[in-house]
């Protein structure tokens, strides 16, 4: 038999089909002897019937007749081996990812051959035994619809009893191996896209709906996992950061894919879903986890944290798009944190039962286990107020500053809370005001509708004839409603709005917030305000005009700071990322406070906050330190420059308004050496005007004579050492050059002079360091006497001078604000102005 296997033989053949199904029938038990030969027949087959199917429909046909799929089984009952196991799984998976008959396909599901492989007892203590069955049941269920799914499950009075595919794949729907669990999924979800109701039925009735419960238990695991890693990374700021963040975004990852996997999953359709997700993620998630972490005050026993929190939050509205779902955790801001808790007063994210969410047809008390707090939210129609009551609650003790609603915590975050926390709120009411799920009147009692929201529903409101919209609208006083129940509802949405207005106003007058938080602030700030001046109260206006100037002046220090030959490029460079961009005549403001949506994704509440630290070598005394220092400067400065004229009614100028750099540079010692506006460049003759006799040693034992210069040539500068041409004096040869931005002097005992610098290939735009382990460079010159010493150092001196004024000079007109905006008007005419919106300013 052997023999006659080996034997030549047309391989993509009927006959060889014939021949390998002959053989196999005769094959009573597969052992160590026979099993490579049953391996390969197994292989062989599989290729013969994909062709077959491509080329030749008598393959198939000759397989159907032979029942070859029951003998496949058969095979699988009488092996003693693993690898058989493995090899047969292989073959049917290949077979049903590649046929594309139909008719074979209903074949190949019918006589509940599927149904047995599904549910034999594999070993699947060999993982890639496992590996082969997942990617069996996923192939599978990629050729389900709504004719081959009723082939694999037994019904009785029309209603789906028995499902071995779906039941069994979500055994491993939280498996360890990533791998298996995106398979799972992948799986489910074609099983919900066939949208079979029966099956939809099966699968959303108990205890199959249990899957959905745990996959938010799973999840719920998962941000726990996260805040870990993000708590001990803030405990540990410089401990092995870059293993930290790849941690950190991993996990993040993951959460962001569980999210979008329930997005999926309801996008299926099935009505019954969408609830028991919604239930579950406040039933486990929201209510008992996230939103008691929203906190001021750290509270004992606490799981989770609030920046962690912030971000779930952030990333639950952003990618879960359920109406309900996004109503009700917006809902919940308006109550004190201890709604959420039972009256015997348990703490945040303790190990105690869920403590209420009601339906709206679920009335108060019905089916609640005495001592529950239940927190009952009637969705608001578009045409109507938000109707949110607080049943049952109590308010026993005021720990955690239970007493304040999760929105003014939100609000309390944005004033004084550290960056990362300021970021997460800001983050949490952007992703609200974006939330296209989310009714407007929640915006409004929030105090983030937008004005120009908030004039449409008044002018909505006057159309259709309600008297407090016509008023409203056409009143100059804004709240001369005559129903004292809907004058209080306005006026507390005005309140909102200021509370909301102070705390961003506020939020730029911190020196602690970084650029990209405050960046958000101003974009939502833009976006409540649209109209400007003419919505600032003079409080706000002189706050954000404080800010500026000291922020102004802080400018104005740098440029006599470490780096000011790279002040102006960074300027520009910055202001390119908000500049106008003239399309078709119409202007596009790009990465502005004006953009239409936030720029930065929910993640980055969390990454932002793993930078460099000790681990790169950089530290806080270092000239790369001070190069992100004040770059990071240069950031806020553009924000708050576009908020001045922003609030001005002006719009940004394409260019920032500074001077050209100056023409001529007389009597100055660049012209004396010689020097072109290229710079000096190794091996390039300068002429050696006050240069300074000096020794240095760039190897131990080995020391080289040179002549120090220091030139400095409008913004730019450098530090020279010079090889002297002795046939040419005073003309010597460029050997070394390093910027003269970035020195730090140090003058020694013995005359001799420390500069550290930074070598020109180690630093890129904005002075931000290009390789990892970075240490400045530092050279220790020697000098024949004191005299010669303090001669190089005052010529350093003297050419950093130099070269910081000019860049004051260049800068000057761009930090006189006021005299930019008196000229602004004189070429643009009058600013922009609203009549058709009153200001909070003349409201209170």
């Amino acid at each position: 038999m052997w023999f006659s296997f080996w034997k030549s033989r047309d391989r993509f053949s009927l006959d060889e089909l014939r021949y390998l199904t002959d053989q196999l029938i005769k094959v009573q038990i597969v052992n160590e002897v026979n099993k490579d030969f049953v391996i390969e027949a197994l292989r062989s087959i599989a290729e013969l019937i994909t062709y077959g199917d491509q080329h030749d429909s008598t393959f198939f046909e000759f397989f159907m007749e032979k029942q070859i799929m029951g003998e496949l089984v058969r095979i699988l009952k009488v092996s003693r081996t693993m690898t058989v196991s493995l090899q047969l799984l292989q073959t049917i998976s290949i077979m049903i990812q590649n046929l594309k008959n139909e008719h074979a396909i209903y074949y190949m599901f019918s006589n509940e051959h599927m149904n047995y492989l599904i549910t034999f007892s594999f070993d699947f203590q060999n993982e890639e035994l496992l590996s082969y069955y997942i990617s069996f049941l996923r192939a599978i269920s990629g050729k389900l619809d709504r004719n081959t799914i009723s082939l694999l499950v037994k019904t009785q009075n029309d209603e789906v009893v028995s499902f071995p595919l779906y039941v069994e794949a979500i055994r491993y729907a939280f498996h360890e191996e990533s791998m298996v669990r995106t398979a799972i999924r992948a799986l489910t979800l074609n099983v919900y896209h066939v949208g079979d109701e029966s099956v939809n039925r099966y699968v959303t009735s108990a205890p199959h709906a249990d899957y959905f419960s745990n996959l938010v238990t799973f999840f719920r695991k998962q941000c726990i996992n996260l805040n870990a890693l993000v708590s001990d990374s803030m405990k540990n700021p410089g401990a092995e950061s870059a293993d930290t963040t790849a941690l950190i975004s991993a996990a993040v990852d993951e959460i962001e894919d569980n999210l979008y996997y329930f997005s999926d999953v309801i996008s299926a359709g099935i009505p019954d879903v969408g609830r028991l997700i919604t239930d579950n993620i406040l039933k486990l998630l929201i209510f008992p986890l996230l939103l008691p972490s929203l906190t001021i005050k750290a509270v004992e026993g606490i799981q989770i944290g609030a920046a962690t929190s912030l971000y779930l939050v952030c990333c639950i509205l952003h990618i879960v798009k359920i109406k309900d779902l996004a109503n009700t955790i917006c809902a919940a801001l308006f109550f004190p944190l201890d709604s959420f808790f039972p009256k015997s007063g348990a703490k945040p994210n303790g190990c105690t039962p869920f403590y209420g969410f009601a339906h709206e047809s679920q009335p108060p008390g019905s089916n609640t286990k005495e001592g529950v707090g239940i927190l009952r939210v009637d969705m608001p129609n578009l045409s109507s107020s938000p109707q949110i009551h607080s049943v049952d609650v109590t308010r026993e003790n005021d720990y955690c500053d239970f007493h304040l609603s999760l929105r003014e915590a939100l609000i309390s975050y944005i004033a004084s809370g550290d960056d990362i926390q300021v970021a997460g709120s800001l983050s949490v009411l952007a992703t609200l005001l974006q939330t296209k799920e989310l009714d407007e009147s929640m915006l409004d009692a929030l105090g983030i509708l937008p004005q120009r929201k908030q004039h449409k529903k008044l002018l909505l409101q006057a159309l259709v004839g309600e008297v407090s919209g016509e008023e409203q609208l056409f009143s100059s006083e804004g709240s001369s409603s005559k129903d004292g129940i809907e004058c209080g509802s306005e006026l507390d949405s005005s309140l909102q709005k200021l509370k909301v207005l102070d705390a961003l106003v506020s939020l730029f007058c911190r020196s602690n917030i970084s650029a990209e938080t405050l960046w958000y602030g101003g974009w939502l700030l833009r976006q409540l305000l649209p109209n400007s001046e003419a919505e600032f109260n003079s409080h706000h206006l002189k706050m954000l005009n404080d800010s500026y100037k000291n922020c102004a002046s802080a400018l104005l220090m740098e440029t006599r700071g470490v780096w000011p030959d790279l002040l102006v490029t960074v300027l520009c460079d910055e202001w390119k990322t908000v500049c106008m961009q003239r399309v078709q005549g119409v202007i596009h403001v790009m990465f502005s406070i004006e953009a239409s949506s936030p720029r930065k994704e929910p993640k980055c509440i969390l990454l932002s906050s793993q930078r460099f630290s000790s681990e790169d070598g950089i530290t806080s005394d270092s000239s790369f330190a001070a190069g992100e220092r004040m770059c990071e400067l240069v950031k806020v400065f553009v924000i708050l420059h576009q908020l001045q004229i922003f609030s001005l009614g002006r719009t940004l100028p394409e260019k920032p308004p500074i001077k050209p750099p100056a023409d001529a540079f007389e009597n100055s010692r660049a012209q004396s050496a010689g020097l072109d506006a290229a710079g000096p460049k190794l091996g390039t003759e300068l002429r050696l005007v006050d240069a300074v006799p000096c020794r240095i040693a760039f190897e131990r034992g080995k020391e080289r004579h040179f002549s120090f210069l220091a030139i400095s040539l409008g913004a730019s500068g450098w530090v020279v050492l010079a090889e002297e041409l002795p046939l040419k004096e005073p003309y010597g040869v460029v050997r070394m050059v390093a910027p003269l931005a970035g020195t730090n002097m140090v003058t020694l005992a013995n005359p001799s002079l420390t500069l550290p610098f930074v070598e020109p290939a180690r630093y890129g735009a904005y002075g931000k360091a290009k390789t990892k382990a970075l240490v400045d460079g530092r050279w220790t010159l020697a000098f024949r006497d004191e005299e010669s010493c303090n001669s190089a150092l005052s010529m350093v001196l003297e050419e950093r001078n130099l070269q910081s004024n000019e860049v004051e000079r260049r800068l000057k007109p761009l930090l006189d604000l006021e005299n930019f905006v008196e000229s602004s008007n004189s070429s643009r005419g009058p600013p922009r102005t609203s009549s058709s919106h009153s200001t909070l300013s003349n409201s209170f």
